[in-house]
């Protein structure tokens, strides 16, 4: 059983668009963007030989090869790419039933949950705002430091939602954390005028 499932009629028509790219040895990459959200998407590109990555998983579906990006490996079980002539042409579709499914548990690294945990439950809110958060790094092994981009640089009410809202959800997620800082500079409300 291959990770990824690719159906003839698909594998067809893929190596019919890897053809027409006239690229010797051109393959297809197969990964998954923000994997184990409700975002995630599963995505198709052309991979030519110079953009495999050493850590790429390789199938060969005889007509090309079929690259799966390592980290998306967990999210790509039981996937499946097929091709169904219509009407219009063709659809190609991708079924990837864990994609969204969150593959971080309690041994993950620490500043894995924390990704993790921004990405699925904290930014998904934030985007409402136009803002968002990332993690910039682990000090004193249980400090976040965080970076607040978007509409929450320079908000006044940033504080507010930083201490109530991201610091609790974080440290009720990962009970690890003690503390969350920002290293954002509020001070500066609009960089227009320095330009």
């Amino acid at each position: 059983m291959s990770l990824v499932t690719v159906t003839d009629s698909a594998r067809d028509y893929l190596a019919q668009l890897i053809e027409k790219q006239d690229v010797e040895g051109m393959g297809v990459r197969i990964f998954v963007t923000q994997p184990g959200t409700k975002n995630a998407e599963t995505c198709l590109a052309y991979c030519p030989p110079n953009e495999v990555v050493p850590t790429d998983e390789r199938i060969d579906l005889q007509r090309f090869p079929l690259y799966i990006d390592h980290n998306s490996v967990p999210f790509l079980e039981e996937a499946f790419v097929d091709y169904s002539k219509d009407q219009m042409g063709g659809q190609l579709t991708i079924k990837a039933p864990n994609a969204k499914v969150p593959k971080v548990d309690e041994n993950a690294p620490l500043a894995d949950r924390i990704n993790y945990t921004l990405a699925t439950e904290i930014n998904p809110g934030l985007a409402a705002h136009g803002g968002d958060v990332s993690l910039v790094e682990i000090v004193e092994e249980s400090v976040a430091v965080l970076r607040f981009g978007g509409g929450c640089q320079g908000c006044s009410a940033v504080s507010l939602t930083l201490k109530q809202g991201v610091e609790r959800t974080l440290m009720e997620r990962v009970p690890e954390i003690t503390a969350v800082r920002d290293v954002t500079d509020h001070s500066v409300k609009d960089n227009a005028y320095y330009q």
